[in-house]
């Protein structure tokens, strides 16, 4: 198995960051909206945020509370994105002043 460097395994990373981030903005361009476009979408995410903070934040041996939080983060965002995609006028009610 190939052995990177951390710089170089962090800037493969952020290439993949990149990469990830043009091909969201495509999708976002150039696809109808619907449920399998934001399902794809809101996983990118995660899935960005997820290498963000384990190896840009460097919080993979943080204390697990911090970590877990960073993470959670994450996961709770592209969930709010597929539930306002499933129910916008529920939220827009329960958000209104």
């Amino acid at each position: 198995m190939i052995s990177l460097s951390h710089t170089k395994k962090i800037d493969v990373l952020w290439v993949l960051l990149m990469l990830i981030t043009l091909v969201n903005a495509l999708i976002a361009e150039t696809a109808e909206p619907g449920l399998v476009i934001t399902l794809l979408i809101a996983t990118a995410i995660g899935i960005k945020g997820r290498v963000v903070v384990d190896h840009f934040m460097e919080l993979k041996n943080a204390h697990p509370l911090i970590r877990i939080s960073m993470q959670v983060y994450f996961y709770v965002i592209p969930g709010m994105m597929v539930l306002v995609y499933l129910f916008p006028e529920t939220i827009a009610r329960w958000t209104q002043l």
